[in-house]
């Protein structure tokens, strides 16, 4: 029986604010699987860079905001536009402390297609 390809949800990755300070803190786990579709949101109180090497300022999220990367959804191919497997997002302060919320990511992948 063939069928087509379906959205798989990630477990969130989350890091409480408390873990969040001015040098990089990883947020969960590494990707196992190519991401479609990422979602960085925080309800921290300040700002924040997100990374994915852990030492360069790739994204500044506002507080109490969050980022949608939709890189592939309109246009589903093999050797699309995806972030890799292994990829290990970062979280550290801009300037203040903060000292309430979270930071989390939602991660949607593909699943079969046969």
């Amino acid at each position: 029986m063939a069928y087509g390809t379906r959205v798989k949800f990630d477990a969130i990755r989350e890091l409480d604010f408390g873990d969040v300070s001015g040098t990089y803190a990883a947020i969960g786990t590494p990707t196992t699987d190519y991401a479609r579709i990422i979602s960085i949101n925080s309800s921290l109180d300040d700002e924040v860079y997100i990374s994915t090497d852990g030492s360069t300022n790739e994204i500044r999220l506002s507080s109490n905001s969050f980022i949608l990367l939709d890189l592939s959804s309109n246009k589903v191919r093999d050797d699309g536009l995806f972030i890799p497997i292994g990829t290990q997002f970062y979280v550290k302060q801009v300037s203040g402390a903060v000292s309430s919320g979270s930071v989390w990511i939602t991660i949607v992948y593909a699943e079969g297609g046969k």
